[in-house]
């Protein structure tokens, strides 16, 4: 039985009530992010227990796999940009072709991250920073979860595909069954309960990793029999029929490159604060660590606003429905900021209590509240900047996202903190104001260039 087009019943239903369809796309997103932000705490409250080192040695791999995560999120976003403008359009050939073009490029990131991560995954730790005990259990961690990288690259292109016809329910059931599993197999796996009869497999951060890894991989399995073999989407895949489409394929690059190059300069930004902050000590880099985990709950709304804008902006500049257009921006944003300065509040004044979830380490617990306390302050701001990034990735345009990451990270904030903390010789403070300084700087920048295509937009049609 065919299904019903989505151009009818998704987006007619949109435009009735924008916001409310905002609210739609990201409710799902916040409750599947908000699991795997859960997963994160408690997966770094288990690590924390193996003592400071554990938790630095964890946080020299973050820069890689964040770099991992930015080409699958970065190229991914492109891919929902991509579709939700075709299926505006009532363009289902093109929306399934698109899909298919988003399965060959997470193949060939698959394919080429695994090796460099084996061949070169040592070296990569050294050139980070990592050295003695905290080289040894970075690389622990590393030789096992690289294994699960070909998994949560297609996972991720196969949420940013949903994503695209404005289903984000299904990717979020499935992200909560993984994340459940990784909590389960964490404990068993990082620890030996003696006094429970020796259960578990003590592998210490190795176990983290592979039970990140039995996750990933069950998470794939249940996409690939939902999609190829259910036909649970709206999208279709033919690949017998495939044909390459230079038209398609810009149309996902000139989107996606652009927001994945930003994020792999955000990936180097963490690790050079990675190498700047181990020049203080250990301790300092895994402070920063537990601070970022922190912080992921202040950014989990904003995130889910943000990817339901990408949709939304999507599908409404696609079917030229442009007053809804306006509407949904301005909704999307100042949602954005509020949510962020409440959340930011809160943050602010239980910080400490947050810290000392992840470690009994005083000098841990103290970096990360003095960088939660300072960073808070600007929160709201990054929010505007995300959301505004994401306005520009749903009308198709890449380029911006790039920019401004670059001004943010190797035009400012980590030429700053350089010059802070190896010149200067500052305390670790001023390396939370280089941060400060740089994303006030790209907040000013992002909300203007937003507020510059609008205008064109507009004027172009006539609103």
């Amino acid at each position: 039985m065919e299904q019903s087009s989505p151009s009818k019943s998704r987006i007619d239903s949109f435009l009735v009530n924008p916001p409310k369809a905002l609210w739609t796309l990201a409710i799902p997103i916040m409750f599947g992010m908000g699991i795997h932000t859960l997963y994160n705490l408690v997966d770094m409250i288990f690590i924390g227990r193996l003592g400071g080192s554990a938790i630095a040695g964890v946080a020299f791999n973050m820069p890689i796999f964040f770099l991992m995560l930015g080409l699958t999120m970065g190229l991914g976003s492109g891919v929902t940009a991509s579709i939700a403008r075709f299926i505006g359009e009532k363009n289902k050939k093109k929306a399934d072709n698109s899909a298919e073009h988003a399965i060959l490029i997470g193949a060939g990131i698959s394919f080429i991250s695994t090796i460099a991560g084996i061949l070169y995954g040592k070296d990569i730790l050294i050139l980070l920073g990592a050295k003695g005990d905290i080289l040894t259990l970075g690389y622990d961690y590393l030789s096992c979860i690289v294994i699960g990288i070909p998994f949560m690259v297609f996972s991720g292109f196969f949420r940013s595909i949903l994503a695209g016809e404005g289903d984000m329910k299904f990717p979020m059931m499935i992200a909560g069954l993984g994340t459940v599993l990784n909590l389960i197999l964490d404990p068993i796996f990082i620890f030996k309960l003696e006094n429970y009869g020796n259960i578990g497999f003590g592998m210490g951060v190795r176990g983290a990793a592979f039970a990140t890894v039995i996750s990933q991989m069950s998470v794939f399995i249940i996409f690939l029999y939902m999609l190829f073999i259910k036909k649970h989407a709206y999208i279709t895949f033919n690949f017998k029929e495939f044909v390459l489409s230079k038209e398609i394929f810009w149309d996902i690059i000139k989107v996606g490159v652009p927001a994945s190059l930003s994020m792999i300069i955000m990936a180097v930004g963490q690790g050079v604060f990675n190498k700047i902050l181990i020049h203080y000590s250990p301790q300092t880099v895994a402070a920063y660590q537990v601070a970022g985990r922190l912080d992921m709950l202040i950014f989990l709304p904003i995130f889910a606003i943000a990817g339901g804008m990408t949709t939304l902006v999507g599908m409404f500049f696609g079917a030229k429905k442009i007053e809804a257009l306006n509407e949904i921006i301005t909704y999307g944003i100042k949602s954005a900021f509020l949510i962020t300065l409440v959340s930011s509040t809160f943050v602010y004044v239980f910080a400490e209590t947050f810290s000392a979830w992840f470690t009994d380490d005083q000098e841990i617990i103290d970096v990360s509240v003095g960088f939660l306390r300072l960073l808070c302050f600007i929160y709201p701001l990054v929010a505007i900047a995300i959301t505004s990034g994401r306005v520009m990735q749903g009308l198709g345009r890449g380029l911006p996202v790039l920019i401004i990451t670059s001004i943010r990270v190797l035009g400012l904030g980590a030429p700053l903190a350089l010059y802070f903390s190896l010149i200067l010789d500052k305390p670790v403070e001023w390396n939370w104001y280089a941060m400060m300084f740089s994303a006030s700087v790209s907040f000013l920048i992002a909300i203007n260039w937003v507020r510059f295509e609008l205008k064109k937009i507009n004027k172009a049609y006539g609103v």
